[in-house]
């Protein structure tokens, strides 16, 4: 691979990204083969945001390759709750671990922490922005599932502003010929629009609906996420949006015999439990594919076997951005740093928000 750090699976090529997914696959035929090739090799998990899913299928991933595993999920357990900052978090623990997955409430925060690690670092989810490894979990999946990652009409549905799992998603599969998203949400909850300039720009089709009946007649793929409380700022605001949409049995007759079910997880009230027998969900073998995946991630990761720090001397500019989440917010040592977008317009680095110069 010729990136060090994954935080953004666009910095793989569509040719890497082929690579890692048969790499999985040729895991999963013949998993002994695979027993010790990170014998000696230490992965750190620094989960500053709880998780069940993607911490357990990166400590399994790197156990099942024979490698060892450090780290914290509980940012109280850590010097983080002695008011250490995340460069010097990273700074050191880059030094013991030979790779490391970071999940961070803030977004940006892989990407800050990818300036200050020897080791090679991976986005497991920063914010509401992006969580690139949900994504290979869920293209290994179409690929073992569909067949094909090409020419699909795949629905997206429930919290798509916030859904980083969402973000991650359409991102990647807009850069496969002839898909078209269906984006089922209120409101209140659609897609940001840097979102949908990707989608503009990469020439995919996409229609914004308000309901998931109306939808399911035309999905090859439907990517049902939650409503995330932890995002809201009241728990009032957070009240109105749980509960709009609901996959169930009588939706599940309106939809194609051969269409898929995925879900990121975890569920909470919007797959009802009788879903769970209809041959068409995949959302709990998604989370075997994701142990699959990420295996197939470190080893690729680990074959660049470059130890040197980034520079620790970075261009900055006057403006800060304006988005709140924005790790720069609470680290304020970090450089800002932006890509023009053209006239007056700016563009984060760290959690692509939009600003005016």
């Amino acid at each position: 691979m010729k990136t060090k750090h994954v935080i953004d699976l666009e910095s793989l090529s569509i040719s890497e990204l082929m690579e890692i997914i048969e790499l999985a696959n040729d895991i999963m035929r013949d998993p002994g083969e695979y027993s010790q090739v990170c014998k000696g090799k230490i992965l750190a998990t620094l989960f500053y945001e709880p998780s069940t899913r993607t911490q357990m299928s990166f400590k399994t991933a790197m156990l099942r390759l024979g490698g060892s595993i450090i780290g914290f999920d509980n940012p109280q357990n850590s010097s983080v709750s002695k008011g250490e900052s995340l460069k010097d978090t990273v700074t050191v623990v880059g030094g013991y671990a030979d790779i490391i997955a970071i999940r961070h409430s803030l977004e940006g925060a892989a990407k800050a922490a990818s300036l200050y690690s020897a080791a090679p670092v991976i986005n497991a989810g920063d914010g509401g922005h992006l969580h690139p490894t949900q994504t290979l979990t869920d293209v290994v999946t179409l690929y073992n599932e569909k067949g094909t990652l090409d020419n699909m009409c795949i629905g997206l549905c429930g919290d798509l502003k916030n859904g980083r799992t969402v973000h991650s998603l359409i991102k990647t599969m807009s850069h496969f010929k002839g898909n078209r998203f269906v984006l089922i949400s209120t409101p209140e909850l659609s897609v940001p629009q840097y979102i949908k300039d990707i989608m503009n720009a990469s020439g995919c089709r996409y229609t914004e609906m308000r309901g998931l009946a109306e939808a399911m007649p035309m999905l090859d793929v439907l990517y049902m996420t939650r409503i995330q409380r932890e995002r809201f700022k009241s728990y009032e605001d957070y009240e109105r949006q749980k509960g709009v949409f609901v996959l169930d049995r009588e939706k599940m007759k309106l939809a194609k015999r051969d269409m898929k079910i995925l879900h990121p997880l975890p569920r909470v009230d919007e797959i009802s439990e009788d879903v769970d027998y209809d041959d068409r969900a995949k959302y709990f073998i998604q989370t075997v594919y994701g142990m699959y995946a990420r295996m197939a991630l470190i080893m690729k990761m680990l074959e660049n076997d470059d130890r040197k720090p980034m520079p620790r001397q970075f261009d900055t500019h006057s403006t800060r951005c304006t988005n709140p989440n924005c790790i720069t917010y609470t680290e304020e040592y970090l450089p800002k740093m932006f890509r023009h977008l053209g006239g007056d317009m700016l563009l984060c680095k760290y959690c692509d928000g939009r600003n005016l110069i």
